[in-house]
């Protein structure tokens, strides 16, 4: 399959690219196998923080990032979340603009705070933003777009914060995070057939309540917040995500999925670990990074060996809630550490990351972590986000940001590792998305990090295509069979 690229303007805000296809009708059946599934799903990502802006229009409510990210010193650059990429207004033209990609399935989250905006169970729901997103859902399917829903990427409401601690009140925050949900499965379950509960549990616990350099900022480090401890904190606010997301996944099997139809899961953020050199201390120190309870039902034997009672337990009925509570391993990933044994930072286990060799080589890519967790999971795999930066992107000319061949060389090596894992290896993957559709708020580091493979003039919000998009959508256009040719 050939495509490319034609640059045309489609409006004063987005700077659109036209797409032409000129497939063959025919195709060998040698082809076909050479290509992934026809109902393979890929698309681009996003958080609703990162691009959305408009924080107190239509009755949103505060997040927790709201002021976090306006305090001094909180984002690398001083700027805060309140314009982002202007996608609640600009959302017609960003739906246009997938539509010319070509792509088939969007990921983006959900306001908890536009949707309940002070957050409770008993707290009134605010009809417009069920509206702003059963629009956002219904324009995406009417683009052919079949929309693939996280429920938190992070924004907590600050209503749940203030009023009883959010993420820290087990008691609490776990019936407050269920009834949002069935909000959301109410409202727009009859069209979303795609749910993660939750981005990255480790990020919302240890950088919000151990580092303290995410919302809220809690962390025992006095210099950066006058509240928190780093030493306890973290565990059981990962404790009580994983039991939110846990008693979700039950509430929508029980009363939801058989009439809806959907898949559910969790997304956790798990870079590829190799043990710095054969040592079976170092071989060990690499296992810890990879295991978790969701999968295995347990905390992993070294967590509680290292965190001892501070690790909280999980009652026997709260084990059969949590074990099993996804239908696939969603998985975000970016890089690969090696690994050896004998670090001080609990939040990586005890262990030393490096990218240097023993040799003093650098590490090269890897692509094993496919194959790793579908042997011990056997769990088909959703890879949820996958991205890269390019160093000083935000610095150059756009003329120069748009040739991103460093972004593009990563997305080469990903693309090849992922059909290597299903045609040569025989791992089930389904999904893929990079990380992100467009240039956006990167939490702490403000606007200065860019991730997107679309650039955004923050000025203008107008948006213009980089190579890394042309050549995502050729590839995919090129390696997913289209399943409506004909062979010879």
């Amino acid at each position: 399959m050939l495509w490319w690229f034609k640059r045309s303007h489609h409006s004063s805000n987005v700077c659109l690219t036209t797409l032409y296809n000129l497939a063959p009708d025919l195709m060998t059946s040698a082809e076909v196998a050479n290509k992934l599934p026809k109902d393979f799903i890929w698309g681009f990502a996003t958080a609703s923080f990162q691009i959305e802006g408009s924080t107190n229009v239509d009755g949103r409510g505060k997040s927790i990032w709201d002021d976090f990210s306006k305090q001094p010193g909180k984002t690398k650059d001083g700027r805060d979340g309140d314009v982002a990429t202007d996608s609640y207004r600009l959302w017609k033209e960003d739906i246009a603009l997938l539509a010319q990609y070509g792509v088939k399935y969007y990921r983006f989250s959900l306001s908890w705070s536009r949707i309940i905006p002070l957050g409770g169970r008993n707290d009134p729901v605010n009809p417009k933003g069920i509206a702003f997103y059963s629009d956002f859902i219904d324009a995406l399917l009417e683009h052919g777009i079949i929309p693939f829903v996280t429920l938190y990427h992070w924004d907590l409401p600050q209503g749940l914060h203030d009023r009883y601690s959010g993420w820290l009140n087990k008691d609490e925050i776990v019936q407050d995070y269920v009834r949002y949900a069935e909000v959301c499965f109410r409202a727009f379950g009859d069209r979303v057939k795609h749910w993660l509960t939750v981005n990255e549990p480790w990020c919302v616990s240890i950088l919000g309540y151990g580092r303290g350099v995410f919302a809220p900022g809690r962390s025992s480090d006095r210099e950066r917040s006058s509240e928190g401890n780093s030493s306890t904190e973290p565990w059981i606010v990962g404790h009580n995500v994983i039991l939110s997301h846990a008693h979700a996944v039950r509430l929508y099997r029980e009363q939801f999925k058989a009439a809806q139809g959907g898949q559910i899961g969790i997304t956790l953020n798990g870079d590829w670990a190799m043990p710095y050199d054969d040592s079976p201390q170092n071989v060990e120190a690499a296992q810890h990074a990879l295991d978790d309870p969701i999968y295995l039902g347990h905390y992993p034997e070294y967590m509680k060996q290292m965190l001892q009672e501070r690790l909280p337990e999980f009652t026997p009925e709260e084990l059969k809630v949590v074990k099993g509570s996804s239908d696939f391993y969603g998985m975000n990933t970016y890089t690969t550490n090696l690994c050896r044994d004998g670090g001080d930072d609990e939040f990586q286990g005890l262990v030393e990351y490096t990218f240097i060799r023993p040799d003093g080589t650098q590490l090269g890519t890897q692509d094993m972590l496919l194959n790793y967790i579908w042997k011990r999971y056997k769990l088909p795999i959703y890879v949820t986000e996958n991205g890269f930066a390019v160093k000083d992107e935000n610095s150059k000319p756009i003329e120069e940001a748009l040739q991103d061949s460093d972004r593009v060389n990563y997305f080469k090596g990903t693309t090849a590792s992922l059909k290597a894992a299903v045609l040569e290896d025989g791992v089930d993957v389904r999904a893929y998305f990079p990380w992100s559709f467009l240039d956006n708020f990167e939490w702490a580091d403000g606007y200065s990090t860019r991730f997107g493979v679309t650039y955004v003039n923050y000025e203008t919000q107008q948006r213009y295509p980089k190579e890394s998009a042309k050549f995502l959508v050729k590839w995919f256009g090129d390696n997913i069979d289209a399943g409506d040719r004909k062979l010879q």
